[in-house]
């Protein structure tokens, strides 16, 4: 089929001290989030100055974008529109449209299926283009990348960097902890056709990850950033417990790896590097935070690789993948839909 754009779906950010709280409003609209949490999120944003860095992570990702698809002779214009934040995505729609696209593959910041992490997204294109009109164009999403080896990879070599921070005379009490954004249970064990998919991906991407970055270490899958309210059930353990539990256990350093997340937004700068950190000083663990794949070429490499596999008529026989779980180019309409609105699974950047 042909395509005559790509376009950049992320999560947004303010970049400003006084753009924090309408961008949590823009957020929790209609969840019922008490303002006082929005409140005390807001000042994990003030605290690096009210800016989130996830905004110009994306500008960085989208330069290396139009790089590599120009010297590869993908004669795509890419563009970029966020959920929360400016550019807003029904702008961005609207330029497509002024510019004349008329069919568009979406790239969406996230790996994983689920919710929040998936069909949202999805929710978010159509209700751009609904207010858009009749003459928006056609996008749609690119499939989950868990498992690709330009997700993947950068992941590994960021772990066995960090590795090489700690003392390796202590490697025998040493661990890998991997972090993605905890979601309510109820949510990760949704019924629909792929339910339960966002755990199972997260697991297999860190198994992946271990395996090839350090087969002789043990590691764990453990949940950040919950937003939701105390009686509803979230995936736990959360990090921060778990950092307790692996130093009563004898564990004296730990590499922490953000496996859920694609670049070093608020919720890793924040939630890991300052909130677990600080946990990790307080506990005498060593504590290295592995880093995310970012810009790296692999990555970017990976997202022209997902576009050729939708536009190039033997797309499916270029297909790399890692991972066993299944996978699929388009999701069912009925899927990861919450039996009700669900409390949003993420409260910041994502």
């Amino acid at each position: 089929m042909a395509y005559d754009a790509v376009v950049l779906v992320s999560f947004g950010g303010p970049e400003r001290p006084e753009d924090v709280m309408p961008f949590l409003q823009n957020v929790t609209r209609g969840r019922g989030v008490p303002p006082e949490r929005l409140a005390e999120v807001a000042e994990h944003y003030q605290h690096f100055g009210g800016v989130s860095p996830i905004n110009q992570q994306n500008r960085e990702l989208l330069a290396a974008l139009r790089a590599d698809f120009a010297a590869h002779g993908l004669d795509l214009p890419i563009y970029w529109g966020n959920r929360n934040w400016d550019p807003m995505l029904a702008d961005t729609v609207t330029q497509m449209r002024d510019d004349g696209v008329t069919r568009a593959l979406a790239f969406v910041t996230s790996a994983y299926g689920g919710y929040s992490s998936c069909r949202q997204y999805q929710e978010d294109i159509a209700a751009a283009r609904a207010a858009v009109g009749p003459d928006a164009p056609v996008i749609e999403k690119i499939r989950q990348f868990w498992d690709h080896p330009g997700f993947i990879e950068p992941h590994v070599d960021a772990v066995r960097a960090a590795l090489g921070q700690l003392d390796p005379a202590r490697r025998d009490t040493t661990r890998l902890v991997f972090t993605a954004h905890s979601i309510p249970t109820s949510m990760a064990a949704n019924a629909g056709p792929h339910g339960g998919r966002y755990e199972a991906q997260l697991r297999e991407a860190a198994a992946l990850v271990a395996a090839a970055a350090a087969p002789d270490l043990a590691y764990d899958l453990v949940w950040q950033s919950r937003s939701g309210p105390p009686h509803v059930p979230w995936l736990e353990p959360d990090v921060n417990d778990h950092l307790a539990a692996l130093a009563e256990a004898g564990t004296t350093g730990v590499v922490v790896s953000p496996i859920g997340f694609v670049s070093d937004h608020l919720e890793v700068v924040w939630d890991l590097d300052t909130e677990a950190l600080e946990t990790a000083k307080q506990l005498g663990l060593d504590f290295v935070r592995a880093g995310t794949p970012g810009t790296d070429s692999r990555f970017v490499t990976m997202v022209r690789e997902l576009v050729t596999e939708r536009t190039d008529p033997d797309g499916a026989q270029l297909r790399r993948r890692l991972g066993e779980l299944p996978m699929w180019d388009t999701c069912p309409t009925v899927c990861c839909v919450p039996t009700r609105r669900p409390t949003p699974a993420g409260s910041t950047d994502a």
